[in-house]
This record gives C-alpha cells, structure tokens and sequence, in this order.
C-alpha cells in the first residue's frame, strides 16, 4: 500500500535529515520557505554547508545530543515556532525533523485537567 503523500501541502514547513546532516526530504512549505537557497534542489545536499561557523557547531552539537530542540523565531514581523526532533527507525537514530509553523499574534494556552 503505497503511503498518502499528506505532508506535502500541510501548512507546516517539514524538513527531513539523515544522522550526518544530508537533507532526506522537505514538503512544499519548506522548499518554498528554503526557494533562494535552492528549494527542493537542497535536497540530497549537507544542512553543514548552509550552517557555517557558529550555526554549523550547534547543528553537531543537535546531532550529537539526540535531543528534540524547540524555539521561536521573528523575520520581517512573522513570528515561527521551529521543533527540531530526532527520529529513529528500529530503536537507531535515523536523523532530524525540523517542523517549522507561523504563529498567530496571540497563541491560545490551555490547562487540561486529568
């Protein structure tokens, strides 16, 4: 059974990595995000090579954590929440996926009982 494609047009921007930092995959949002730098052309290419110095030793640093990593970003008055977590296949880790979501001006918080 082949597996549905619903990542592709999922208003989130997703980002799919191998354990040395090679791009596996992106959906449309994140090729279209990522245009000036190459889109989908990126893909089979190392996330090192657009991460240079200081942005290149975190990313190792991620990679050798193995530990999700969670933060906001603003760029011209569009504030995103970026999610970077380790994905595993068979209990091995396999690599990075990188969720990226505009946030609205003001994100609704609840607290669940239970």
């Amino acid at each position: 059974m082949k597996r549905p494609a619903w990542d592709l047009e999922v208003p989130v921007a997703i980002t799919v990595c191998d354990p040395k930092g090679v791009i596996l995959e992106m959906n449309d949002l994140s090729a279209a995000n990522l245009k000036k730098y190459g889109g989908r052309a990126l893909v089979g290419k190392s996330l090192y090579d657009c991460h240079p110095g200081p942005a290149g030793r975190k990313l190792a640093r991620l990679m050798r954590s193995r530990r999700t990593n969670i933060y906001t970003v603003e760029k011209r008055g569009v504030k995103k929440i970026i999610i970077q977590a380790p994905w595993f296949r068979g209990g091995k880790f396999g690599g990075y996926v990188e969720l990226g979501a505009v946030l609205p001006g003001k994100v609704p918080h609840f607290v669940r009982r239970g």
